[in-house]
């Protein structure tokens, strides 16, 4: 098991190559501006270190594949858990590669999700997700028969006048039967629907056949297959609901900061114990500072805080907590729901604004 931990931590050290080469505070003073940050930002772009921080990921993974091995059902268990979280960080990496700021040059990026995420998670091809991403989802979040994100809120259920019973059954959509369910038909989908199905199903099956045949199959089931198809996609979805002010957005015109501020928020800004948690499991790399990227998705997650602290603030919705207190998202969400028969639907942004950002993230084929 020392061996096993060993493993975990060679995997963090590594992927910490990229955090130390894009720190904000690294060798200068910390930029102030958006356009002191773009400049560091391009300073600093290579192809290195992003590869480094995905290979750091994945040997990460191998250690809680042998911990599932060889450690019982507490082995399992926090397999499990720790997987969900390393696809979780996996796709938020790959999120900015769609972007185009991952890495040097957006050619660089998509070569190293399309082979370290998309095909072994069994998503869409990288083209594919920038089109739903950067041009579907950005400019029109929020707005009802047009984003795809919000789409797949109402297919899980939350819709105007939701009963209590069915809002919470789709709080935890993923984890149900029909949620399963739609996890498995969007992997087929992203698969089947690739020119190059074979090449990519053979490579979404390639991990948990390696490491069944190398490790067993407790290193497969609780390692891989348990997060990739129920715990992730809750995760996922948990970062989805709290994106947005999904059914009370207010429509704006102005700057993109401005249009984002009336339909973003901003979880945790007065706790440092809770966003750091949810900086390292459900909401990673940039993923708290949801507002920031809406407002400036070229800039990369190292410099999103930067960006929140010195030009943009934070939106007028800032909650203290997902479920337990009377600002949390979850309340919101389901007071808006029922009384959004008296409110006015966004409407779609101006189309200055397009090519914004979108996180496709719910449980059947997140995108985000």
């Amino acid at each position: 098991m020392v061996i096993c931990l060993a493993i975990v931590a060679a995997g963090v050290a590594i992927r910490q190559a990229d955090r130390w080469w894009f720190s904000p505070r690294r060798g200068r003073r910390e930029p102030t501006t958006l356009r002191d940050i773009r400049a560091l930002q391009r300073e600093r772009a290579n192809n290195v270190t992003p590869a480094l921080l995905l290979a750091g990921h994945w040997w990460e993974l191998v250690g809680w594949f042998l911990i599932a091995a060889h450690g019982g059902p507490l082995g399992w268990t926090a397999a499990a858990i720790a997987g969900a979280v390393k696809l979780r960080h996996l796709q938020e990496i790959s999120h900015f590669a769609v972007h185009g700021v991952l890495t040097r040059t957006g050619r660089a990026g998509a070569a190293l999700c399309e082979a370290a995420v998309h095909v072994p998670l069994g998503f869409v091809p990288v083209p594919v997700r920038r089109r739903r991403h950067v041009r579907e989802h950005h400019p029109n979040a929020t707005v009802a028969g047009v984003d795809p994100n919000l789409r797949e809120l109402h297919a899980a259920g939350l819709c105007t006048g939701v009963t209590r019973p069915r809002f919470l059954r789709a709080l935890v959509f993923p984890l149900t039967p029909a949620g399963a369910a739609a996890t498995v038909r969007g992997i087929a989908d992203n698969i089947l629907a690739s020119k190059a199905r074979w090449w990519r199903l053979s490579g979404f099956a390639a991990v948990p056949v390696a490491t069944a045949a190398a490790l067993g199959w407790q290193a497969a089931l609780f390692g891989w297959i348990v997060p990739r198809l129920l715990l992730y996609p809750q995760l996922a979805w948990m970062s989805l609901l709290v994106e947005h002010r999904w059914w009370d957005a207010e429509s704006v015109d102005g700057p993109p900061a401005a249009v984002e501020a009336a339909r973003c928020l901003r979880l945790y800004p007065d706790s440092a114990a809770a966003a750091l948690l949810a900086r390292g499991t459900w909401l990673p790399y940039g993923d708290l500072y949801h507002y920031a990227h809406s407002a400036h998705p070229a800039v990369r997650w190292n410099y999103l805080p930067l960006l929140e602290k010195h030009t943009l603030g934070t939106p007028a919705y800032t909650p203290d907590a997902l479920l337990l207190s009377e600002s949390a998202v979850v309340r919101h969400h389901f007071r808006a729901l029922t009384r959004a028969d008296r409110a006015t639907p966004p409407q779609p942004a101006p189309e200055r604004s397009r090519g914004r950002r979108e996180r496709h993230r719910g449980p059947v084929s997140p995108t985000g």
